[in-house]
């Protein structure tokens, strides 16, 4: 039985996910199909890249992922399957995979070139439908492409770091459901550059010289938590990110760290670190 997972833009108020998911089962009945999610914000790979990258580990080898984000194919846009880490991954060469494929090599990355058979201008339906149940199958990658060895890089993902003027640069990449705002700037940088030194985070006319192991650490010992309802706070997240948050965030009363303070996709975030003195943050486990 195959599993094959969907993430793309297309939202759900349109007949796309449903006539994807149609047409897999057309082709594997036996097929089990994940939502990842059909809300990335349109064409935002960065985005697309920080939720797969975060999720496609939890599910089994031979999982098939089907992207559709900026997929439109071009002489600049083609598209690949690639297998890697033992999953399959569909999408277009945007730049988008490089992220998730910043820790492993790829065992091997194919152009598809079944176009010439398909006229489309809907190529998750038509294309990569048919490249995902092939592989579900067990068809060879080679067989619906040619073997390539370069995928497009995305480098805005990456923080610029000055190891003379000890600073990390880096930006806003995703915000979440709850409003939080999480960066490029991951906690084994931060450890790797920082060194146990004290730091400043600057975001926008924000700082922070504390970075909490858990959201509820920001109540210290108070028995009456409420009342930090609203607090700003630094984090790592779960994914090892360096994650702004308000504290109990409610969109639709106190609000999130996205609207509290002004910060979203792209906006700068910075680390500086200070050189003659202790750290003065909680721990990072």
């Amino acid at each position: 039985m195959s599993l094959i997972t969907l993430t793309t833009d297309f939202g759900t108020k349109d007949h796309f996910v449903g006539a994807v998911k149609g047409a897999i089962y057309t082709e594997l009945s036996d097929a089990r199909i994940v939502d990842i999610t059909h809300e990335i914000s349109p064409f935002n790979i960065t985005e697309t890249a920080y939720i797969l990258k975060n999720s496609y580990k939890s599910f089994p080898d031979g999982t098939i992922h089907i992207i559709g984000v900026d997929s439109e194919l071009s002489a600049d846009n083609k598209h690949i399957a690639i297998e890697l880490n033992n999953h399959f991954f569909i999408c277009p060469d945007n730049g988008l995979i490089t992220m998730i494929a910043s820790e492993f090599n790829p065992t091997k990355i194919v152009e598809i070139n079944i176009h010439d058979r398909i006229e489309s201008s809907f190529p998750v339906l038509d294309v990569f439908v048919q490249v995902a149940c092939f592989i579900a199958r067990g068809g060879n990658l080679t067989v619906i492409g040619k073997e390539i060895k370069e995928l497009k890089k995305l480098t805005e993902i990456n923080p610029k770091v000055n190891q003379l003027q000890s600073t990390i640069m880096g930006s806003v990449i995703y915000v979440d459901n709850y409003g939080n705002v999480i960066t490029n700037i991951t906690k084994k940088m931060f450890q790797d550059i920082g060194k146990g030194r004290k730091f400043i985070i600057t975001a926008r006319r924000y700082t922070f010289s504390k970075i909490y192991n858990k959201y509820n650490e920001v109540t210290g010992n108070s028995t009456n938590k409420f009342q930090f309802d609203g607090s700003k706070l630094a984090i790592f997240n779960s994914a090892g990110y360096l994650e702004i948050a308000i504290y109990r965030s409610n969109l639709e009363t106190v609000g999130g760290a996205s609207t509290l303070l002004g910060l979203n996709y792209r906006d700068a975030i910075s680390i500086e670190f200070i050189n003659d003195s202790k750290p003065e943050f909680v721990p990072l486990s």
